[in-house]
C-alpha cells in the first residue's frame, strides 16, 4: 500500500502538533537559535496551574476580614501552618501546606481591555498587551508574532527531551475556536517549541487521550520502523504546505513526530491508571485532579514544563455560576466557590504538593498558580443582577500568584494590596515580574533569541525576578 494511504496529511501534521497550534499561531520557520546556559536554578521542571476564568483573590488568598460586608463577602479566614499568614476557610487542606506556598499578593495584571483574551496572554507570556487587544476584542485570535509562552521559552532553553516534548499542555487548549486565548504558544520563538497538547474529558477523568500521537487505522508502531515508508508520506503532506514551509524546521518536525509516535514510553508516561486506587482518591477523581496527577507523572518522566488548564464545566456549573463554568464566577460566586470549585482545588492542588515531597520531588518542582485576572472586590455584577446575583465582575487590577517549591521560600507573603484588595499597595509587580522569578528557578538566565534574519532580540526585557522568594 502506498505511504500516502498510511498516514494523511491531516493525522502527520497533528502527530508532529504543528496542525492546529502551529501552523495557525506560530511561525514555522522561525529559526530561533535559543539554545543557552543553564545556571544555578534548582528547579528541573515547572507545573503551571492555570485557573481559567478569574480566580477571585479575596476570596482565597487575600481576604480582607475588615473591609465592608459588600467587599469582604461571607467567607472567612483561617489560620495556617504559616504563622501570621490566613487563607479562605474553604481551603483546609491546603492551609496546612502553607509553611510551603509563596503568596504573591500584589501582582498588577491590568489590561487595556480588563477581559480575559488580554489577561491570558499578560499572565502567561509576561508582556502587556498590546493595542490590538482592545481594537479586536474577543476577535484577537493569536498572531504569529506573539510575545512567546513562558512554558516555550523553557522548552526553547532546556536540553531537549530524549521521547518527550519539553512542554505538555492539558487537559484542554483554551478556548474554543475561533476565541482560542493567545498566549499559550510559541508564536515567534517557531512552532518547534509550541507544547503538545493532551486532551481531558469531565466525564471520563481518567482518560487522556493524544492526538497529536494518534495513528490512523492500519498504522501501528512497528510499521513505522520502516523510516523510507514515513519519510515518503511526509514528503508527500510537505507538498500541501504554504510554499513558504522552512525545510529546516519541517525536518525537526518530523524526527519529533517519529520520536513520538514510535516510543512505548510516550504512552506509559500518559497513563495515570498506573497510580493506586488510593492515590487517585486524594488527588480527586474528576478531570482537573486527575490532570495534576498526570502532570506530576510528566516531572517524573522528565519533563520541562507542563501546564495544567483549569477543565471548566458548564453542563453543571454554566448556569449556577452564570459563566462557561470556571472561575468567571459573574453570578453565585460564594456558593460556586464553596461548593464546586474551592473543593476541588483544595483536595488538588494540596495532594500535588503531598505528592511531590513524600516522593522527594518538591525540591526540584516549581508548582505555579495563576488566573487570568483576580475578582472585582465589591460584590454585584449587573450582568448577573447586580448585588441580588451575588456575583463578581472581572478585575484585572489586582490578583495573587501562588508558588511552591523549586527553591521557593515556603511560607512567606510577598507585597499587599490595599484594604479593599482592590489594587496593589506595597511592592507591586507585574506578571513580568512573577515569569522572570520562573525563569530563575528554572535556572534559564539567557533570555535572548533570534529571528529568522539571525537578528538578536530579548525574550522579556520588563520586570525582574523576585529575589526575595528564591
Amino acid at each position: 500500500m502506498h505511504p500516502r494511504n498510511l498516514i494523511s496529511r491531516r493525522s502527520f501534521l497533528v502527530a508532529s502538533t504543528v496542525g492546529f497550534a502551529g501552523l495557525q499561531f506560530g511561525r514555522p520557520l522561525a529559526r530561533a537559535s535559543t539554545s543557552g546556559s543553564v545556571g544555578s536554578g534548582k528547579a528541573k521542571s515547572t507545573i503551571l496551574f492555570f485557573l481559567c476564568g478569574g480566580a477571585s483573590h479575596i476570596d482565597t488568598w487575600d481576604m480582607k476580614p475588615k473591609a465592608p460586608l459588600e467587599y469582604r463577602g461571607p467567607f472567612k479566614p483561617i489560620a495556617t501552618s504559616a504563622p501570621g499568614i490566613q487563607v479562605c476557610e474553604h481551603l483546609p487542606l491546603l492551609a496546612q501546606q502553607a509553611h510551603r506556598l509563596a503568596l504573591v499578593r500584589s501582582v498588577c495584571g491590568t489590561v487595556n481591555t480588563n477581559d480575559h483574551h488580554a489577561g491570558y496572554y499578560y499572565n502567561l507570556t509576561g508582556h502587556e498587551p498590546a493595542q490590538s487587544f482592545r481594537t479586536l476584542g474577543n476577535d484577537r485570535t493569536p498572531f504569529a508574532d506573539d510575545w512567546p509562552f513562558m512554558g516555550s521559552v523553557v522548552a526553547a532553553k532546556r536540553e531537549r527531551h530524549a521521547f518527550l516534548p519539553s512542554a505538555i499542555t492539558l487537559p484542554h487548549k483554551p478556548s474554543k475556536a475561533p476565541y482560542t486565548r493567545p498566549g499559550q504558544f510559541a508564536a515567534r520563538l517557531g512552532v518547534q517549541h509550541d507544547p503538545l497538547y493532551l486532551q481531558g474529558d469531565v466525564n471520563e477523568p481518567l482518560k487522556f487521550s493524544a492526538p497529536a500521537l494518534e495513528l490512523q487505522a492500519g498504522l501501528t508502531t512497528g510499521r513505522l520502523t520502516s523510516r523510507r515508508e514515513l519519510l515518503a508520506a511526509v514528503d508527500e503532506a510537505r507538498h500541501n504546505l504554504d510554499t513558504s514551509a522552512d525545510v529546516e524546521a519541517w525536518t525537526q518536525q518530523q524526527e519529533r513526530a517519529f520520536s513520538l509516535l514510535a516510543s512505548s514510553q510516550t504512552a506509559e508516561a500518559f497513563d495515570i491508571a498506573r497510580e493506586p486506587e488510593s492515590l487517585r482518591e486524594r488527588y480527586g477523581k474528576n478531570v482537573n485532579g486527575m490532570s495534576l496527577l498526570l502532570a506530576r507523572r510528566l516531572v517524573e518522566a522528565g519533563v520541562p514544563f507542563i501546564t495544567v488548564f483549569w477543565k471548566e464545566d458548564f453542563d453543571k456549573l454554566g448556569k449556577k455560576c452564570k459563566s462557561a463554568g470556571g472561575w468567571d464566577t459573574h453570578g453565585n460566586n460564594f456558593g460556586c466557590l464553596k461548593d464546586n470549585l474551592l473543593p476541588f482545588f483544595d483536595r488538588a492542588f494540596s495532594a500535588l504538593i503531598e505528592d511531590l515531597h513524600q516522593r522527594g520531588m518538591l525540591d526540584e518542582t516549581l508548582l505555579m498558580v495563576t488566573s487570568e485576572m483576580g475578582r472585582k472586590p465589591k460584590v454585584g455584577d449587573p450582568r448577573s443582577g447586580g448585588v441580588s446575583g451575588a456575583g463578581r465582575d472581572h478585575w484585572t487590577h489586582c490578583l495573587t500568584d501562588v508558588l511552591v517549591g523549586g527553591g521557593i521560600q515556603g511560607g512567606q507573603v510577598y507585597g499587599s494590596s490595599d484594604r479593599y484588595a482592590e489594587y496593589p499597595a506595597d511592592r507591586p509587580v507585574t506578571p513580568a515580574h512573577v515569569t522572570k522569578t520562573v525563569y530563575r528557578a528554572m535556572g534559564i538566565d539567557d533570555l535572548e533569541a533570534h529571528d529568522r534574519e539571525g537578528r538578536p532580540y530579548y525574550l522579556l526585557a520588563e520586570g525582574e525576578a523576585l529575589a526575595e522568594l528564591l
